[in-house]
């Protein structure tokens, strides 16, 4: 099979990529095999903008709030997260701004919420519909 140069000294000979040194790793992986954990320590050492934290910095930082996390998850604004989740909005506000916290039933919600946002949103506009159907009593 004839030789394609590309760029420089690599070509393609036999379906496979060569260079002046022979043919050239198949993977990434063979490219360049992963770094031990202590080499990725040292590189991170080495790098002046990403340096380990210290205790005090560690004790500064704040979780962000379940609540907001979900929200930013499925991708929505508070007032569309609100009222899609028929959540009010002020209750979510004080959620993410960590001015009160969700009971356990509504961090339960939020949590399936997370997981299933599109499951939970067609079922509670499917109750919405048929609430608002007009109530058929008996003898009518």
């Amino acid at each position: 099979m004839k030789k394609i140069a590309t760029s420089g000294k690599r070509y393609l000979k036999d379906d496979r990529w060569h260079d002046a040194n022979g043919p050239l790793p198949g993977s990434p992986r063979q490219w360049d095999p992963p770094m031990t954990d202590e080499e990725v320590h040292l590189a991170a050492l080495s790098d002046p903008d990403a340096q380990p934290m210290t205790e005090a910095e560690l004790d500064r930082m704040v979780r962000i709030p379940f609540a907001k996390h979900v929200r930013w998850k499925v991708g929505l604004s508070q007032a569309e997260f609100a009222r899609r989740y028929r959540i009010p909005l002020g209750t979510l506000r004080d959620w993410e701004q960590a001015r009160a916290a969700p009971d356990a039933a509504a961090e339960a919600y939020l949590s399936v919420i997370k997981e299933e946002p599109d499951l939970v949103a067609r079922a509670i506009a499917k109750t919405q519909t048929t609430s608002e159907a007009p109530i058929q009593h008996p003898g009518q």
